[in-house]
């Protein structure tokens, strides 16, 4: 079974996906993914370079991921280029390691994917699991933890499916309001759940 893991900006989904792994569960990471697909010499890489120009690239070649966010937060159009570019390169790797887990014996396997619902990939899952705050402490948590102001935040937060829309379409929740320790009671308990269901 692949569970989809999503949630929005700051709801606590990489916490989330922290726990999961130290109870032994495969995750496959869109974000990692995403990283590795636009490292030097990759085929993303290089179209990123020749569609956006020198301006997104370090002096040392490495992608300058902060001005990229500027352009494609500030453009939709030019956001959407860039998923174009990254989006097929990321499927194909998470499907592979997504079935290479299987193939190792795993019953279960989560793909960590912020953005399950906005890029249409729920195909690629059987279940969806959404870490979820409200959108008043989700916007409080990410002017914290990025040192954003209310603009900023706000337009990040724009940028994504409201999380209460996430919420409604999800088959399982994980309330992240709590304590640590309440949310590792609820992962726990879905985890058996998960596991009734397969057997």
């Amino acid at each position: 079974m692949i569970v989809g893991l999503t949630g929005g900006i700051a709801t606590g989904k990489s916490t989330v996906t922290a726990m999961l792994r130290q109870r032994g569960y495969t995750v496959v990471d869109a974000d990692q993914i995403a990283r590795e697909v636009v490292e030097p010499g990759m085929p993303a890489y290089q179209a990123i370079a020749a569609h956006f120009g020198c301006e997104v690239l370090k002096p040392d070649g490495q992608l300058d991921r902060k001005k990229l966010a500027e352009i494609i937060f500030a453009n939709q159009s030019e956001r959407q280029v860039l998923n174009g570019i990254i989006h097929p390169e990321i499927r194909r790797e998470m499907r592979e390691q997504a079935e290479s887990a299987e193939s190792s014996g795993k019953a279960i396997v989560f793909m960590d994917i912020p953005l399950l619902y906005e890029s249409k990939l729920t195909h690629m899952v059987d279940k969806v699991m959404v870490v979820y705050v409200d959108q008043a402490v989700q916007r409080a948590r990410l002017m914290e933890r990025d040192e954003l102001d209310e603009v900023q935040a706000n337009r990040r937060l724009e940028a994504q499916m409201a999380i209460d829309e996430k919420k409604a379409k999800a088959d399982y929740i994980i309330d992240n309001h709590g304590t640590r320790e309440e949310t590792e009671r609820q992962v726990d308990a879905l985890l058996a759940k998960l596991q009734a269901e397969l057997s």
